[in-house]
């Protein structure tokens, strides 16, 4: 108690982050009933009629269920891959300019691509990609390549969602680890000169480890989210012909709840997506205390 008087303002500097908490993320799980039940707007929520587990049996034997699964699991897996190790690669080659001129410049550029909406990425993705005007099919024209209409073969949907992903957010990513590597004791680094250590073995021996407790809670924040594909990205820009490989839990939920109005079926393909992720994030926290002895708690 004589703690909580002496820093009440701490307290109270809390007060925001937790009202946000319990306003957009405690209070709508009241909602979670609308699975279990056949909504009616005209009824309201609870006199609307019990279904049990319907919408889940539904959804399990719906043969869209496992398109969708198997995309935004790829999806994830794909972004794993190769978004999650391109920022942690990006802050160590940083780390190591010393030209402090160029290295500011350089994280100013790379950080830019983040504050621009997935409105307008997805309008400059379409314009390099454009069969007609885009500068991807005129350099394969320039090569002797016939166009390809990239947004229309579900072959390279994939591709492009990762690596526009990538490209917009990797400057971003590195922020965290700058910040984890800005921690090391810089006498790590001196005693290792004077041991005769070069700069990629204070890399691999120093600065790796020093950030690897980072490295663990985001991979672990990541599989917790692995289900998440990000909305606004894939529906800007997928269409009908690209189903097949970029329809996700997201745009099917948004089609089937909201454009169809089945939203008890939605909000049972949310708790569906909760559940694993939940299951996920906790099965990998485990495992990582066990291997090692970094976890989230």
């Amino acid at each position: 108690m004589q703690y909580l008087k002496r820093h009440y303002w701490l307290y109270i500097f809390l007060i925001p982050g937790f009202s946000y908490l319990l306003l957009f993320k405690y209070v709508p799980m009241a909602g979670i009933v609308i699975a279990f039940k056949d909504l009616s707007l005209t009824k309201g929520i609870l006199n609307s009629d019990w279904v049990g587990w319907y919408h889940f049996e539904t959804l399990l034997t719906s043969s869209n269920f496992y398109r969708v699964l198997r995309n935004s699991l790829l999806l994830s897996f794909y972004q794993i891959v190769w978004g999650f190790p391109a920022p942690i690669l990006l802050a160590l080659m940083l780390n190591e300019v010393r030209h402090l001129a160029f290295k500011r410049v350089t994280q100013t550029i790379i950080y830019f691509p983040h504050f621009i909406s997935w409105v307008v990425m997805a309008g400059i993705v379409m314009s390099f990609l454009s069969p007609s005007t885009g500068i991807v099919n005129y350099v394969l024209h320039t090569l002797g390549f016939d166009s390809v209409a990239f947004l229309l073969k579900p072959e390279y949907f994939r591709s492009i969602i990762v690596s526009s992903e990538v490209w917009k957010e990797v400057g971003w990513g590195t922020i965290i680890y700058f910040a984890a590597i800005s921690g090391i004791d810089p006498t790590l680094y001196e005693s290792a000169t004077i041991d005769g250590a070069n700069r990629f073995q204070k890399m691999w021996h120093i600065t790796l480890p020093g950030i690897a407790a980072t490295i663990v809670i985001l991979l672990l924040l990541k599989l917790g989210n692995i289900l998440d594909n990000g909305f606004e990205q894939i529906y800007l820009l997928y269409n009908p012909m690209t189903y097949a490989t970029g329809d996700v839990f997201e745009t099917y939920t948004f089609r089937i709840g909201l454009q169809q109005g089945r939203i008890s079926y939605g909000t049972a393909v949310g708790l569906f997506k909760a559940v694993v992720g939940f299951a996920l994030i906790m099965s990998a926290n485990s495992l990582a205390r066990k291997i090692s002895k970094k976890s989230i708690w």
